[in-house]
């Protein structure tokens, strides 16, 4: 049950506490190229441990990640002011040619997982760089964005988020994919409870809800700087299936070999996540204007791979 943390900023620090609240970890290591920040967040953290489970954290270096059984990466700046997600694929970039070959030298068996952004640029930068089989390399993809998409949804029906069925796949980012066609509510499909349930549906909710989950990181970072409680949640969701081998469905982002023509790429998809890492891809069946958007999604993403990172890969 150990685990490494690369990374000691909004994303990293508060996910380091989310694991430690849940009491996944037994050991966890935090590095920062700020050793300072890192040993900060470690001792803020052992002050709480007589409130938890018993759990030994400390601030490392690459070489305590010796025998993790999960190593998360979120080091790297933030999305400035006017930036998307995609436009920090060349400086992240080059922040992973470092990190990953430390990661590998001391330990070529973890499990990688991947919340830097531009995330599915970066997964599949992490796996090119580690030589790990994809299984083995997940990045968080639009688990975060699916949460989103059902608290909206929960919030406009006034019915519990977790009574709420609904994923974004595609691109964590502005070309994601609200998948309605699948979105159910108790297995009520969305457009049936609307017009049975619902007075709050009106004729552009999809589109409402579509727009407040793809800008809902932008409106946080405008207001407060930074995103880092519900990605925190979203990363510790997924440590949490892999450890406990839970076989649960989340929609992370793995390699995919061809999707609708889009070959050699990094994108969210429904997968059964367990102690292998990923052990199988779902694609469901979409409705015809899904597959486009879908499509669309995976070239956005392939162009960046391609012009940013395959070439220097």
């Amino acid at each position: 049950m150990k685990i490494g943390l690369i990374g000691t900023g909004y994303v990293g620090a508060t996910t380091a506490f989310a694991l430690l609240l849940q009491g996944i970890a037994s050991e966890l290591v935090l590095i920062d190229i700020n050793r300072d920040k890192a040993e900060g967040e470690a001792l803020d953290l052992v002050h709480s441990t007589s409130f938890v489970h018993p759990v030994e954290i400390y601030a490392g270096d690459y070489c305590d990640l010796k025998d993790a059984r999960i190593v998360i990466i979120s080091a790297g700046p933030s999305i400035g002011k006017g930036e998307t997600r995609l436009d920090l694929a060349t400086k992240n970039y080059n922040i992973f040619r470092e990190i990953i070959p430390q990661i590998v030298r001391y330990n070529d068996g973890c499990i990688l997982l991947v919340v830097t952004n531009p995330v599915d640029v970066l997964a599949y930068t992490a796996m090119k760089l580690s030589g790990f089989p994809s299984s083995r390399v997940i990045g968080s993809g639009t688990v975060l964005d699916s949460s989103r998409f059902r608290a909206a949804l929960a919030a406009k029906l006034r019915v519990d988020a977790r009574n709420i069925h609904g994923y974004i796949l595609g691109e964590h980012g502005d070309s994601q994919v609200a998948v309605w066609s699948l979105t159910n509510i108790m297995g009520i499909n969305f457009d049936e409870f609307c017009q049975r349930y619902s007075a709050n549906c009106s004729s552009h909710i999809k589109q409402e809800i579509q727009d407040y989950v793809r800008t809902s990181a932008y409106k946080v970072i405008q207001k407060k700087g930074a995103t880092n409680y519900a990605v925190a949640l979203a990363v510790a969701k997924i440590v949490k299936s892999i450890l406990r081998d839970e076989n649960s469905i989340l929609t992370v982002s793995t390699y995919v070999e061809d999707l609708y023509g889009v070959k050699d790429v990094y994108l969210s998809l429904p997968c059964i996540v367990n102690k292998n890492g990923i052990d199988k891809i779902l694609l469901p069946e979409l409705s015809e204007s899904e597959k486009t958007d879908l499509k669309k999604s995976a070239e956005i993403i392939k162009k960046y791979i391609d012009d940013t990172m395959a070439v220097k890969v």
